[in-house]
């Protein structure tokens, strides 16, 4: 089965790959479609973006598609950046990109003792098929706590500034396998595929696991 990884973020498509199985799908991303129009994340849930994105690049791209949303909630900052952390910094025009994000985001929460740095990384999964019809969601979280400085090279995002609960190690410090043992995403994946499993083509009721926030 053609299945499109709806994202250009590479460090995304080799996690989805890794966890779903590289031999089970024809394996397709959105560097492979240029002409794909940029979806608008108008959505005020993870929930919601992901369905969005999913359903739109299905419709384009005929055939299915997964897509997630994900991001960092920090509890000092009331759940904040939420959905818009990709475009954190961007908000407050304070630049683009993972550097600017995490610069911003340890200015704002500087002076929030260590007991209360508590965040958690979210991750909402939808699948659609190729006329966009959501089929499955999935959603799982991790939790941890935000460190003063960076600490690690295989992450991306907000990785290297969180510390995972149990764990003496920043999500940047991990190795493949124990992130996607932990990971919101990881996690998510496995409630996705546990899902797969069980679906029944043109059986189309919306099938969710964990909150749907």
């Amino acid at each position: 089965m053609k299945l499109l990884i709806a994202t250009t973020n590479a460090g995304k498509v080799q996690e989805f790959r890794d966890l779903l199985g590289r031999d089970r799908f024809e394996w397709s991303d959105l560097k492979s479609f240029p002409d794909a129009p940029d979806v608008e994340e108008t959505g005020r849930t993870f929930r919601e973006n992901a369905c969005l994105k999913a359903s739109a690049y299905a419709r384009h791209t005929r055939c299915w598609a997964l897509a997630d949303d994900s991001g960092l909630e920090v509890d000092a900052l009331g759940g904040k950046p939420g959905v818009h952390s990709a475009r954190w910094a961007q908000m407050h025009e304070r630049g683009a990109g993972d550097s600017a994000n995490n610069a911003l985001l340890l200015q704002q929460i500087q002076h929030v003792p260590d007991d209360a740095r508590t965040a958690r990384f979210v991750c909402v999964l939808a699948l659609a098929d190729e006329q966009g019809r959501i089929l499955l969601t999935a959603r799982d979280t991790v939790e941890g706590r935000l460190l003063h400085a960076a600490r690690g090279q295989n992450g991306f995002g907000y990785d290297p500034l969180f510390l995972v609960d149990g764990f003496d190690q920043t999500s940047a410090e991990m190795t493949g396998d124990q992130k996607h043992a932990i990971s919101h995403r990881g996690k998510a994946l496995r409630r996705l595929q546990a899902l797969l499993t069980q679906f029944v083509p043109g059986k189309l009721p919306v099938t969710e696991t964990g909150a749907a926030k």
